[in-house]
């Protein structure tokens, strides 16, 4: 407000006002001023507006997240928009689609990448306006952030490592005399694939050993292909680590093809329906099950968090479970959800 420069009085009654706006504002008007969450921006309502940015849901796990996000914003009537790239590659559509979404009145952004950098423009635009970022899944490149200025609120995932050290302990375990065994990994270069493999060789006793590894795109029948080729260059290969349920479900027809159900042993990473009945049915030796319905559910309680000012956790594990036959019954009634325990922080926060 500019200076009222036409005598006392009226400086007395620009006073006044400007007093009885500032004890309306302190009555309060239905909404609640938040601090800065860590690593974020503030929202300044009780209620967010969200919007999500993930990945292609012509794959079940992106489906799975999706539905998460849905029940968490039905059961708290807190309006989400949720958009999805094209295909689990569409790294430049998917970018254009949080370009986009940038533009409008979203208070909390909750964003999946591609790649740890494909959605780095978008990002920067959002964290200059001050909004809250919420980060699920795949993470963002650390210095790629730092380089643009991106902020993040939190970030929410599987610990990638230790879902691979779980499957090379399992692995391990069925093959006790030893053996090769190949890496079937998803996109060259992509940061979870990467930590799912090392963890996997982490993982393994001193008998087995990493043999080959190939990248197959994430897609069943790019992994059925190259797992065709490793059976018929490497005859006594004992077993495939598969770095999502998808292209495990490839690899585990490419075993029964070659009459090695059983003999080859397959291990992969997700959890996604299809794969847990392979597991009860015998033709998938054991999944790791990670809980994209959780951590869809977790990141729109994180963003319910922030619009009250909570400040949120900076990284937070998602739930983790090794399904194998002995098990698959339990964690098939409890799918979507984890058939056991975990902690979900953003509870206690948005009571």
């Amino acid at each position: 407000m500019m200076a009222n420069t036409r005598g006392r009085r009226t400086a007395a009654l620009s006073a006044v006002l400007a007093a009885g706006a500032l004890a309306l504002a302190a009555c309060g008007s239905g909404e609640t001023t938040g601090t800065t969450p860590a690593g974020g921006g503030a929202s300044t309502t009780a209620t967010p507006k969200i919007a999500a940015v993930i990945k292609g849901l012509d794959n079940p796990f992106f489906q799975t997240m999706k539905q998460g996000m849905d029940d968490q914003a039905a059961t708290a009537k807190v309006p989400v928009t949720v958009q999805a790239a094209n295909a689990i590659t569409d790294t430049t559509g998917q970018a254009d689609k949080l370009n986009g979404l940038a533009g409008q009145d979203f208070s909390c952004y909750v964003i999946n990448p591609i790649s740890g950098t494909n959605l780095i423009q978008g990002l920067a635009q959002l964290s200059a306006q001050n909004k809250t970022v919420v980060n699920i899944d795949s993470p963002i490149d650390a210095a790629a952030a730092k380089s643009a200025d991106v902020k993040l609120a939190t970030y929410i995932g599987t610990d990638n490592v230790e879902a691979g050290k779980m499957a090379g302990r399992r692995m391990t375990e069925l093959l006790p005399g030893g053996g090769e065994v190949a890496a079937i990994g998803g996109i060259a270069g992509d940061v979870t694939s990467g930590a799912r493999i090392d963890g996997f060789q982490q993982g393994l006793g001193s008998g087995v050993k990493v043999a080959q590894t190939v990248a197959a795109n994430w897609e069943r029948q790019t992994a059925l292909t190259a797992a065709t080729d490793v059976l018929q260059a490497r005859p006594g290969l004992a077993g495939f680590f598969v770095a999502n349920d998808d292209m495990g479900l490839g690899v585990a027809r490419a075993v029964a093809n070659a009459g090695k159900t059983g003999k080859v042993k397959v291990i992969s990473v997700d959890g996604i329906k299809d794969a847990l009945n392979a597991v009860k049915a015998g033709t998938l030796d054991g999944t790791v099950a990670q809980y994209p319905y959780a951590i869809g559910l977790m990141g729109v309680e994180a963003c319910q968090a922030a619009a009250t000012g909570k400040t949120l956790p900076a990284n937070v594990k998602a739930p983790v479970e090794l399904v194998t036959k002995e098990n698959a019954d339990k964690a098939l009634a409890a799918t979507p959800k984890p058939f056991g325990s975990y902690d979900d922080p953003f509870t206690s926060l948005i009571k």
